[in-house]
């Protein structure tokens, strides 16, 4: 891939002489990136293409900036890019390297390494690495104008997890986007701040004489005066550097003010050294301080510290910066603002410490030597509402073991931290001091205080508003906790202790008090109705409902419904009984007309859990159609009119057959019913249980022939089971002419439900298929028997069995082709392929023959059993 980038930069840098300016306004572009996106381009050729059009960084970050400015709704109508001041504006402008081009500096130098190997020598080589980079830099930039790929998102997700999992408070401080730490650069000058070679100083004058003078110190630390010379200033305050100038220009402008102010300030290059992201020389703004720098290196690694940061000038320890003052305080004590040749050491970490658990910021944290556990709560945001205060779990390395150390509250600040402690808060335990509950049939049931005004169940009951009117008020159930934390059962008088004449029971912590419902002492009464209603099913049971108001409470009877017969079941329950009885139920049977009971002498009320049984009507069925297609007179679905119904009246009733119809070609297809497809399922499940222990007998033998066999037999009746659920209608072999010829004969057969007849028109072709010479369709020939259609087809090939030749008519009847079956127009010859293996031995021959026995016995008994 480098390679690619580095041949692809080449052609760029060497095209870019003959590369015009570019003619894509910024929108043109947008909808240019958007579009090729659209139909699946890489970015690299998206890129290359932009290139080709004249396209350069400047314009990429721009479109990108006013793309994020749409996306983002930000701004009203087109915002003006940010523009530089002219040479009389008098504000300071950031003049340090920024932290995007440090990072870009650093990416083109490991660029420029890591292909060192590939270097092309001198001028050349390059302008490849820095074309190099603009490529990466533009594709960078171009990025955001497109979606990230999820395979991408899901990587960062992952690295992101695995950064949160050792995350260490305050280090990502200096990787924040949002915080730049750059120094405001038109604030009034500091009274401390001193001139030095490379700042620009205005220098007015104004009274008697008006001039202002625009001048820059020199290395030399000088500044010159049009018309005087120079004058040193380098080193002095602001205050200072005035004094001078009106103690040298006095005398020529003895009637007017002098007055020196800083323009541009100078920039200083500082060293920050030690764990940092990226150490080196940095160059920065004169108003930079240690904050700044340690932005612009890129934060400190996983194993520098934030505690102890040494700023060194000339030789000299001046400041020491501990960066959690600065985010858990605001203070920004040692943060002093830098000098030119400053260093910045930032060491690694002394102490480490996990915490974790019932904290509000659980994570790493760094610690100096000597602070204690109370220090590290703080950092941590303190305790969470459900801490448990009192004592604080501490896991310690000591040696070559661990040591737990539990420290109490009063503790928390001597206990002090070592590094790799890990710290658990825990939780309290979820029991309760002052509780007792109510449940059951009280109008408030909940938990309440215990003491005061609540001590008692009495009380305990006026709390919560009294019982309710289905309250069962005799005996009621109190649970209470043991000093072994086991449940003990108390029965409480509710009715006596509300009345005055039971005692009132005093309550303990976390009694709980059950008052039971008459309803749920009782079980749910329920009655059934089954049968042509419209809503069969389970109901609530109700006092003095007749079989007429269920009926009607479940949506009255279907038009399938019998009104000569609707039974009642009823369950018989005599508590009393003392020995077994043969009756298990009560039956009655009514009639009804108009939906009420007229056959009942007395008014019949149904109890619990009578079952209602409407039936249905003997009289009643629904239509059944069948369908008739193809050479008939009137095609179309027709109904049968009675259960009998055969396929002569049907064609009757379609007009008869027209003239070109062949009524020997005629097929019936019939839909599979459920009963059908289960005793098919059955019996190839049988077929495969015989087969899967024929093949363990065959297994033991090992002979492979017998294998093979058996497998093919398994896997044939595996597919055809496979194949139950997919198929839903068979063939029926037909003789329409025989049933035209003699209706109510064996072949006018009877019809059902969804039969489909199909009436062809006359075939003059014989189709001859399967292990022959040439697969061939040829005329009919009357007369003709096999072998000429044989014949036609080449003859038999090789792997032909003969003998096992048959026939498909075009009514859907097979047979075997022989003297009595002899094709007719139409047909189809089907010639199957003989069966090979290896040779057996006579105790395999012996062996298979026995389990192949087997199967035809069981198909035959299985044959018998349909019959």
């Amino acid at each position: 891939m480098k390679k690619f980038f580095l041949t692809l930069a080449f052609v760029f840098a060497t095209a870019m002489p003959l590369l015009a300016q570019s003619s894509m306004t910024d929108q043109q572009v947008i909808e240019f990136i958007l579009d090729e996106n659209e139909k699946g381009t890489s970015q690299t050729d998206i890129l290359k293409k932009l290139m080709q059009r004249g396209v350069d960084m400047q314009q990429i970050q721009r479109v990108r900036r006013k793309y994020e400015r749409q996306n983002n709704d930000t701004g009203l109508g087109t915002v003006k890019e940010a523009t530089t001041g002219t040479s009389s504006d008098r504000l300071r402008k950031q003049n340090g390297q920024s932290k995007k081009t440090n990072e870009r500096n650093r990416t083109k130098d490991e660029t420029v390494s890591a292909n060192s190997s590939q270097r092309l020598g001198g001028r050349i080589n390059r302008d490849i690495s820095e074309t190099d980079q603009d490529f990466l830099m533009m594709q960078e930039e171009m990025g955001g104008l497109l979606p990230i790929d999820s395979i991408e998102m899901l990587n960062r997700l992952l690295e992101q997890q695995k950064k949160e999992k050792t995350k260490i408070f305050g280090h990502d401080i200096f990787n924040n986007e949002n915080l730049s730490f750059e120094p405001n650069m038109n604030i009034a000058t500091p009274s401390n701040y001193r001139l030095g070679p490379g700042d620009a100083v205005i220098v007015d004058i104004y009274g008697a004489s008006q001039a202002s003078i625009n001048a820059t110190v020199s290395p030399e630390g000088e500044i010159t005066i049009e018309g005087f010379g120079p004058i040193q200033v380098s080193g002095m305050t602001v205050e200072q550097a005035n004094a001078r100038l009106r103690s040298q220009l006095g005398a020529r402008y003895s009637s007017s003010n002098i007055k020196l102010t800083v323009g541009q300030t100078r920039s200083i290059m500082v060293n920050v050294m030690g764990e940092v992201t990226a150490p080196g020389t940095y160059t920065l703004s004169a108003f930079s301080t240690v904050f700044n720098a340690l932005y612009m290196a890129g934060g400190v690694t996983d194993i520098g510290t934030l505690r102890n940061i040494q700023v060194f000038r000339d030789n000299r320890l001046i400041s020491t910066v501990d960066v959690y003052d600065y985010i858990l305080n605001g203070k920004a004590t040692g943060n002093v603002v830098l000098t030119d040749n400053d260093v910045i050491i930032v060491g690694s970490y002394d102490c480490l410490v996990n915490i974790g658990g019932r904290i509000k910021r659980p994570m790493y944290y760094e610690m100096k030597q000597g602070e204690s556990l109370g220090s590290l709560l703080k950092y941590a945001g303190g305790f969470m509402g459900d801490a448990y205060r009192k004592s604080v779990r501490v896991i310690r390395k000591a040696g070559s073991q661990y040591s737990v150390h539990t420290v109490g509250e009063f503790d928390l600040g001597s206990f002090h931290m070592a590094d790799g402690d890990s710290v658990t808060v825990d939780s309290i335990i979820k029991r309760y001091s002052n509780m007792v509950e109510i449940k059951g049939a009280v109008f408030r049931p909940s938990m309440y205080e215990l003491g005061g005004a609540i001590n008692s169940v009495k009380t305990l009951i006026e709390a919560a508003e009294g019982v309710t009117e289905e309250a069962f008020t005799a005996r009621g159930v109190m649970h209470r906790m043991k000093p072994n934390r086991t449940l003990e059962v108390l029965s409480v008088d509710i009715a006596g202790i509300l009345d005055g004449t039971q005692p009132d029971v005093p309550l303990r912590n976390e009694d709980v008090l059950f008052i039971p419902s008459k309803k749920e002492l009782q079980s749910e009464q329920t009655i059934t109705i089954h049968g042509e209603v419209q809503y069969p099913g389970i109901y609530q049971y109700a006092d003095n409902e007749t079989i007429e108001d269920f009926i009607l409470q479940a949506g009255g009877l279907r038009d399938a419904a019998s009104t000569v017969k609707v039974d009642v079941a009823r369950r018989i329950i005599d508590p009393n009984a003392t020995t077994s009885q043969d009756t298990i139920a009560q039956t009655f049977s009514f009639s009804l007309k108009d939906g009420f009971i007229i056959d009942s002498s007395e008014d019949f009320h149904l109890m619990p859990y009578d079952e209602v049984y409407v039936r249905k009507s003997p009289g009643y069925s629904h239509q059944q159609n069948v369908i008739v297609e193809g050479e008939v007179l009137f095609e179309g679905t027709y109904t049968l009119t009675k259960k009998t119904e055969r396929l002569s009246e049907v064609i009757k009733q379609a007009g008869g057959l027209t003239k070109t119809a062949y009524a020997k070609g005629a097929r019936l297809i019939r839909q599979r019913t459920p009963e059908e497809r289960m005793r098919e399922e059955n019996m190839i499940q049988a077929s495969l249980k015989q087969k899967n222990s024929i093949m363990t007998n065959v297994r033991e033998m090992n002979s492979s022939a017998s294998r093979d066999i058996m497998k093919n037999l398994i896997y044939v009746d595996s597919l055809e089971l496979a194949k139950l659920d997919e198929v839903t209608t068979y063939s029926v072999g037909i003789e329409l002419d025989k049933a035209l010829a003699k209706p109510g004969s064996d072949a006018d057969i009877v019809l059902r439900e969804g039969d489909r007849i199909i009436v062809p028109e006359y075939t003059n072709t014989v189709k001859i298929n399967g292990e022959v010479l040439y697969p061939n369709t040829v005329n009919f020939v009357e007369g003709k028997g096999l072998d000429y259609y044989i014949n036609q087809a080449g003859g038999y090939s090789q792997s032909a069995k003969k003998r096992n030749t048959y026939i498909i008519y075009m009514n859907g009847t097979v047979a075997k082709a022989n003297r009595k079956h002899k094709p007719m127009p139409g047909c189809e010859i089907v010639v199957p392929v003989k069966v090979r293996g290896n040779k057996m031995s006579a105790a395999e021959i012996i062996s298979l023959g026995t389990g192949t026995a087997s199967i035809a016995t069981m198909l035959v008994t299985f044959s018998n059993l349909l019959k």
